[in-house]
């Protein structure tokens, strides 16, 4: 039946576009100059736009010249549009995402022509064009003479509060220390305000509780600059070297910090400084990973080619190339993306941070013996070249003076070398130099470090006297194939633990006994530590971890020797079981016990994840004197925006969220919410808290995180949001599970009724000039609320138990009566009718 009515639209219009061609090629020049949909169509024959309005219509769509897809829409006498749903978009390059966030702006119908007030996604215009059957989409992407530069705050600003507590305690067998953490943003307009507090009780020799406001400023962002006020730690925004420092941190601060920040630069597809090459010997593609997240494929060709990396996000990381040729991977291999916080511009080489104040401590239990004196700092990096980033820094701590420089320079597309130098005065100065350098099959660091203290008073009459540190460093990472690796690390100490130590290891990733596993041996030789009686610590250690049947069980053991407490040698040994339970709060179960020549230790653990917290915990029993300790920690965030509150148990980073209300009949459902800028989390029944970017505008698809019903579908599949940081916004979605309707739709003269618009929980349809239509219906809610030319007509409630053919519901004739309509029953579009 599908079939057919698809058939039957595209014969339509094609007959249509032919009447219309002849139309348009004798009628006047006026005619056709004239806007609107029924000046278009005037040429048409009498009774022939019957096949044109209030009709499903195929069409195709375009965003700014670009193919967004073929799409299903609906146009209405009075120059509106509302699109159905896309068909295909085999032959667009624009990402599904952004398909999904057009077909929910458009959803509800807009008017043709320019944009006046409410206008979604920068929206500035619709056009349709009857003759060539195409919707234009324009935006002020499409208006703007060039690409932009910063993106624009959310005109309107935003409003939310994003909340995070964190709890940690720890009892060692005598003591208990602890920390509860607050940190709090929240967004007023364009400004956001942060805080932080924390409450402590210390252990060791003096305990003590402490409680401290660490920061409570507020912070406003306007394109390349941001500006502070209030109460501040200072640190560095928008830079991409921070030069090291000797000495105490700079001091909370009461005044204002201004400065450079990327936080609303655009990446306007620069390529990375450091190429990606690959040489696959046939056609493939190539998936670029980056944390384990997929975050670009693009198909390659055999030989020697240069991956393009515009479309990668701004910023210095590592990433993980896969080539996949005939649908398997022929090699991975860790790679580089060299975009500094999108600053390759030598025109604007400068990047800066500036701050000045008084110290002071802001309900703080803490000596303050230091505050009211002068802070204030100059952090600055310098472009010499694409390559090369220079650093100085200069700030008064502790009525002393700081000073810094650095160093980040790539010599070769896999050489890089960092280095710092600093000084503080009446304390001392030094310098760190490492070079890191990768090839195909690993990577070699070098690290040299130097601190040379000067004599300085420390207390009463007491002077300590001038000394120096330092510690050398060669550590080697080498994948001999796709299953064994082999690591190196030497290091040599000077000063207060002064030594050479010495690790060696072998490791293996692939299968034992038709089961993952993955095993490892090391030998290691280290200075003498308490733990080793002050003797040197030598020995082997072989581990090995395996799964059980699947994923949800591993078992771990280790056997192997190492120095004593009491400087003898300790044969020990090691098993630990593992579960993993695939549904309800708990993640994570382990239990562990240890051998050694003191005795018997045990370990218990779990580590747990609900919709309001996160946490782990352990108990341990020490082999050597039997002790019990114990710790504890959990995290939670709250989020306050819309009028609605919602807590959060996953560990995210929010720098604005979205408070999301699942309701479903989909049982144990789990959706998956992918952000346009790459991250991902889990939606349950219920309220959720999604965390999302801030500043720039996107959008959060929605799917199923696995093995669900096809016949379930998600309304809507896209959120769309554009926040200031702190900002928090309220959706709500609905998870259905579905069944095709095909029906007549009479009025009440049994005559069919067309262009009718067919709304239900889970999707809309129109009814064809025969009264025919399609529509996907709730399994749970069968009903259909019935909308004819802006007026609402009745609600018909569908028989889920009427005859099926192919799993399509035959619904036959409904006829559509003013009885039907009930007054104050919520229809399928949520509103009472």
């Amino acid at each position: 039946m599908s079939l057919a009515i698809s058939i039957r639209l595209t014969l339509g219009c094609c007959a249509a576009t032919v009447w219309l061609a002849s139309a348009c090629a004798n009628g006047s020049t006026e005619q056709s100059s004239r806007p609107g949909i029924l000046r278009q169509a005037e040429g048409l024959p009498k009774g022939f736009d019957e096949h044109f309005f209030e009709v499903p219509l195929a069409v195709r769509v375009e965003l700014d010249g670009r193919l967004l897809g073929e799409a299903l829409v609906v146009l209405s006498r009075d120059d509106r549009v509302q699109l159905l749903n896309f068909t295909d978009s085999r032959d667009s390059q624009e990402p599904e995402i952004l398909r999904q966030a057009w077909a929910v702006a458009l959803g509800n119908g807009l008017a043709l022509g320019n944009c006046e007030r409410s206008c979604p996604r920068d929206l500035l215009a619709l056009h349709y064009d009857l003759l060539e059957s195409r919707l234009s989409i324009l935006t002020r992407g499409a208006e703007s003479s060039g690409q932009e530069t910063y993106h624009r705050l959310p005109e309107q600003g935003s409003r939310g509060l994003i909340l995070r507590n964190q709890l940690n305690l720890s009892r060692d067998g005598e003591q208990t220390v602890g920390r509860y953490a607050l940190q709090g943003q929240g967004s007023i307009g364009n400004w956001t305000a942060l805080a932080e507090a924390r409450f402590d009780r210390s252990g060791g020799r003096y305990e003590e509780t402490r409680q401290n406001i660490d920061q409570l400023y507020a912070e406003r962002i306007h394109e390349d600059r941001f500006f502070r006020l209030g109460y501040f730690t200072p640190d560095v925004q928008g830079l991409s070297r921070q030069p090291l420092l000797l000495g105490n941190t700079p001091e909370t601060t009461l005044g204002v910090m201004f400065g450079s920040s990327d936080s609303l630069a655009v990446n306007n597809g620069s390529a990375s400084v450091t190429p990606i090459y690959v040489t696959p010997n046939r056609q493939g593609q190539v998936e670029i990973y980056r944390n384990g997240q997929l975050i670009q494929t693009q198909p390659v060709a055999p030989g020697l080619q240069v991956l393009d990396t515009r479309g990668l996000p701004g910023g210095i990381y590592e990433v993980e190339v896969r080539l996949i040729e005939d649908g398997q991977i022929t090699s991975q291999s860790n790679e580089f993306v060299y975009k500094p916080n999108n600053w390759s511009n030598t025109d604007s080489p400068w990047r800066y941070n500036l701050y000045a104040g008084q110290r002071q401590e802001l309900l703080g239990s803490d000596d303050e013996s230091s505050a009211g004196g002068l802070s204030a700092g100059v952090i600055a990096n310098y472009l010499l070249h694409p390559r090369v980033v220079t650093g100085l820094s200069a700030q008064r701590v502790d009525d002393y003076m700081q000073y810094g420089s650095s160093l980040d320079w790539h010599v070769l597309d896999r050489l890089q070398l960092l280095g710092s130098v600093f000084r503080t005065d009446g304390l001392g100065n030094g310098y760190d130099l490492r070079g890191i350098f990768q090839y195909g099959s690993g990577s070699v660091i070098l690290s040299h470090s130097s601190t040379a203290f000067e004599p300085r008073r420390t207390g009463r009459d007491e002077v300590m006297a001038p000394g120096r540190t330092g510690q050398s460093s060669l550590s080697l990472n080498h994948r001999l194939n796709r299953e064994y690796t082999a690591s190196l690390r030497v290091s040599r100490d000077t000063g207060g633990s002064a030594g050479t130590a010495m690790d060696l290891g072998l490791s293996y990733f692939g299968k034992l006994w038709d089961s993952n596993a993955n095993w490892r041996v090391s030998l290691f030789d280290r200075p003498g530590t308490e733990s080793s009686g002050d003797r040197r610590s030598r020995g082997i250690n072989f581990s090995v971890s395996t799964s059980l049947g699947g994923s949800d069980r591993r078992l771990s053991a280790s056997l192997g020797t190492r120095t004593s407490r009491d400087g003898g040698q300790d044969r020990n040994a090691a098993l630990t079981y593992q579960h993993l339970p695939e549904q309800g709060s708990v993640r994570s179960i382990a239990g562990t016990v240890s051998f050694d020549r003191y005795g018997t230790g045990l370990t218990a653990d779990t580590q747990f994840e609900n919709s309001a917290l996160n946490g782990d915990a352990f108990i341990q029993r020490s082999s050597f004197n039997q002790d019990f300790s114990a710790g504890l920690n959990l995290d939670s965030t709250l989020a306050v925006g819309g009028d609605h509150l919602g807590f959060s148990g996953q560990y995210l980073p929010y720098a604005a969220g979205l408070i999301v209300d699942v309701e479903t009949d989909v049982p144990n459902l789990q959706l998956r919410a992918n952000d346009s800028e790459g991250s991902s989390s889990v939606l349950r029944p219920g309220r959720n808290v999604v965390p999302v970017n801030a500043y720039k505008s996107g959008h959060v698809l929605l799917d199923f995180q696995s093995g669900y019903d096809a016949s379930a579908v998600i309304q809507p599949p896209t959120l769309t949001y554009h926040l200031n940081r702190g900002g928090v916004e309220y959706h709500r979605l609905r998870v259905m599970r579905t069944v095709t309707v095909i029906g007549r739709l009479l009025d009440e003269q049994s005559k069919p009724l067309r262009g009718a618009m067919l709304i239900n929980h889970a999707s809309r349809g129109v009814s064809e000039a025969d009264g025919f239509f399609v529509v996907e219906v709730s399994e749970a809610v069968p009903t259909l609320e019935v909308q004819h030319r802006g007026r609402q007509l009745c609600v018909l409630r569908v028989d889920p138990q009427g005859p099926r053919e192919d799993g399509v519901l035959l619904a036959g004739d409904q006829r559509c009566e003013a009885r039907t309509l009930v007054r104050g029953e919520p229809g399928p579009s949520g509103e009472g009718v």
